[in-house]
């Protein structure tokens, strides 16, 4: 159960001010549907995510625990560092065909948004972290729609009145907690 709360509250908070966060607000403005958003932002983030988890579920039967424990405590450490810097979201990434539809068009952006953010790569280490990727990817998937619906229907005028450095460094001391407490052996149980 850990492995659900600690997935959602981190990646709830790493989202907020996010390029996918940006994103919503966007992909809302210009379609005026929230609906088909709302399932296009979640199809997206179960494949994308679904993916980071297993890669991470792999990641902890193809390392050594010792290589895995350090591996992992500096990923959650750069993440930290990650979190702290500002997204922009890139012109390429808002234009897509017209002819997808607002389910295609935000299914297709946020999936691309997503290759190699900062939640996919921390879905990858908390699954491996955790080793419950199941629980992880609900997890995140949750911290995705908690921090994006509500961008959904209420765009940019919710932007303005959310303390995004403060947010940023709750999310940054809770990746940098998980760091730490990997490098000092928490977890030993699970094998690393």
């Amino acid at each position: 159960m850990q492995a659900l709360i600690v997935s959602t509250g981190v990646v709830a908070l790493a989202e907020i001010g996010d390029k996918t966060q940006l994103l919503a607000f966007i992909l809302a403005a210009r379609f005026k549907k929230p609906l088909p958003i709302i399932a296009g932002i979640l199809c997206a983030t179960v494949i994308n995510h679904g993916l980071a988890g297993a890669l991470g579920a792999w990641i902890t039967t193809a390392l050594d625990p010792r290589w895995l424990r350090w591996i992992l405590g500096l990923s959650f450490i750069a993440m930290a560092a990650w979190t702290l810097v500002p997204d922009r979201i890139e012109d390429e990434e808002t234009r897509i065909a017209s002819r997808l539809g607002v389910f295609g068009a935000t299914f297709i952006t946020f999936f691309l948004a997503e290759m190699g953010d900062k939640t996919q790569v921390a879905t990858i280490a908390m699954a491996a972290h955790y080793a419950q990727p199941i629980l992880v990817i609900v997890g995140t998937t949750l911290g995705m729609l908690i921090a994006d619906v509500p961008a959904v229907f209420v765009g940019d005028r919710l932007a303005g009145r959310i303390p995004m450095k403060l947010v940023h460094g709750i999310a940054a001391a809770v990746f940098a907690a998980l760091g730490v407490a990997t490098l000092l052996g928490a977890g030993a149980g699970l094998g690393f």
